[in-house]
C-alpha cells in the first residue's frame, strides 16, 4: 500500500534514495498494456516501486459509469502480484479521500511521505499529457514531479511542446530527443510502448462474451470472470 513506500527488495539504493512513480487511471479494468508502459517505466528510469493508482472519484467522468472501486482495486492488486516493483495504491480511496480525486492533490500526497533526496515520477499516456493544460492546477503539477510519457509510434515530441505554454518550457537547446526539459522538472519520452488493448476494447469483449486471453493479466482475467464483471453495458466519458 502507499504507506509501505520504503520497505520491500527492491526499496533500499544508494543512500536509502527510491525512485517512485505515480500510475493512476480508472484502470475499469486493468490490462496488460498498463503493466508493459509500468515495465518499460521501470526499465527506462530504474524504478524501484510503481504505484498503480485507481481513481475513487474522477472529475470529468461519470462515476455511475464506473466498476465499483473496490472490484478495480482488487483487480490492479491482483495485476501487481506479479512484480515485487508494483504497489496497489489507495492514494485515490473513496473512503480516505472524498470528492473528486484530482492529480495534483495526489502528487501531494504522494510527496509528503517520501523522504529528503527520493525521487517522484508520474507516468502517463501521451494523450493524457496532451489534454493536461485542461487540467487542475497543471502549471503547479508540472513544477512538483517529473513525467514518464507513454508515447505512440510515430510520436513527434514537438507535439507536446505544443501543448503546453511556452513559459513552462526550458528554452535552452536540447540535447536528448527522449527528454523535454521544463522550467524545474522534466518530461522523459517512453517510445514505441506497446499497448494494443483499450479498456474499452476489453469491456465490451466480455459484454459480447468473447475471450479475453492474453488481454489482462491471468490472475485479473480470472477475477472478472468470477464476479461477473462487465457484462452490463457502461461508459466512460471525459478525462481526468
Amino acid at each position: 500500500m502507499i504507506g509501505d513506500l520504503q520497505s520491500g527488495p527492491t526499496a533500499g539504493r544508494i543512500n536509502d534514495r527510491v525512485k517512485i512513480a505515480i500510475f493512476g487511471g480508472a484502470f475499469d479494468p486493468i490490462h496488460s498494456g498498463h503493466v508493459q508502459a509500468a515495465k518499460a517505466a521501470v526499465r527506462r528510469l530504474r524504478l524501484n516501486k510503481v504505484l498503480f493508482v485507481p481513481t475513487g472519484c474522477p472529475p470529468h467522468k461519470t462515476g455511475n459509469g464506473l466498476i465499483d472501486y473496490h472490484h478495480r482495486f482488487a483487480m490492479v492488486a491482483l495485476a501487481c502480484a506479479e512484480d515485487s516493483r508494483f504497489v496497489p495504491s489507495t492514494l485515490e480511496s473513496p473512503e480516505l479521500h472524498a470528492g473528486p480525486n484530482y492529480s495534483i492533490d495526489t502528487v501531494r500526497r504522494a510527496k509528503r511521505m517520501l523522504k529528503p533526496g527520493d525521487s517522484l515520477y508520474f507516468l502517463i499516456g501521451l494523450d493524457a499529457l496532451i489534454d493536461l493544460p485542461h487540467w487542475k492546477q497543471f502549471r503547479q503539477l508540472l513544477d512538483l514531479t517529473d513525467f514518464i510519457v507513454v508515447s505512440r509510434p510515430g510520436f513527434d515530441s514537438r507535439e507536446v511542446e505544443k501543448s503546453l505554454p511556452r513559459e513552462l518550457l526550458d528554452q535552452r537547446p536540447r540535447r536528448n530527443s527522449r527528454q523535454i526539459r521544463l522550467r524545474r522538472t522534466t518530461l522523459h519520452i517512453l517510445p514505441h510502448v506497446e499497448v494494443p488493448v483499450a479498456s474499452t476494447d476489453l469491456r465490451n469483449a466480455i459484454r459480447r462474451k468473447q475471450s479475453i486471453k492474453g488481454m489482462v493479466p491471468p490472475m485479473v482475467e480470472e477475477y472478472i470472470l468470477k464476479e461477473g464483471l462487465y457484462l452490463a453495458a457502461h461508459q466512460l466519458h471525459g478525462g481526468k
